[in-house]
């Protein structure tokens, strides 16, 4: 199990490129990262069975923190296996900008590595707030260090006043409807939009470009 975290972390910066298919890369690269994206198989399978042969070894009971540990090795090796099938940079070609390659990345983070989260949650909700607003790590600080506490403490309340009004400004935005139009580009340059998504009307019709247009500077 050892060795296979390690294969993964090293084998993880050798495989960057499987992300980048599509972008014009001579023939040689792209098998070169076929490859290596494949190998990389072999010492995530171990991973996996190593979990499964935990699990039989081990006197389990399905309570809720459980279930989200089966959950995640089912999704997760449902994303492992799509992964298999974008390795090949053909097939990624033609899979390319398809549900197919959504689906694959939520199988392996949203529905996978989140479950995961979920299932730790549970045993360590307990400890992560249980320290009765102490600094993590830290039984105790000397009193002189108090004030500078209530200071950060204050300063959380203006982060979270912060972060609902990120949420209300998300809401309304989204309840506006088609009515609500996008002021004009704030990167323009004497009005003149730079990009193409400045080009046309917010939100922009579907189709609203066949195919990538050409844009000349004056």
């Amino acid at each position: 199990m050892v060795y296979a975290m390690i294969s993964i972390g090293v084998l993880g910066f050798l495989i960057w490129a499987h992300h980048m298919f599509t972008v014009g890369l001579d023939v040689d690269t792209r098998a070169y990262f076929t490859a290596a994206t494949m190998i990389i198989v072999v010492p995530t399978g171990i991973k996996i069975f190593s979990w499964i042969a935990t699990m039989w070894g081990g006197s389990i009971q399905y309570k809720t923190p459980m279930l989200f540990v089966v959950g995640f090795i089912v999704l997760f090796t449902i994303g492992g296996l799509t992964g298999i099938v974008l390795a090949n940079s053909g097939l990624d070609i033609a899979l390319h900008d398809t549900y197919y390659v959504v689906a694959h990345f939520h199988y392996i983070l949203s529905m996978g590595a989140i479950f995961a989260l979920f299932a730790r949650f549970y045993y360590w909700v307990g400890k992560i707030f249980g320290l009765s607003g102490m600094p993590r790590r830290i039984p105790d600080y000397p009193d002189a260090y108090d004030g500078w506490n209530a200071l950060s403490s204050f300063d959380s309340y203006i982060s979270v006043v912060g972060i609902r009004r990120f949420f209300v400004v998300v809401a309304i935005t989204s309840s506006s409807g088609k009515n609500k139009r996008c002021a004009e580009s704030p990167w323009a340059v004497e009005q003149n939009p730079t990009t193409l998504e400045w080009l046309v009307q917010s939100p922009r019709a579907f189709h609203t470009f066949g195919e990538l247009p050409t844009i000349n500077e004056t």
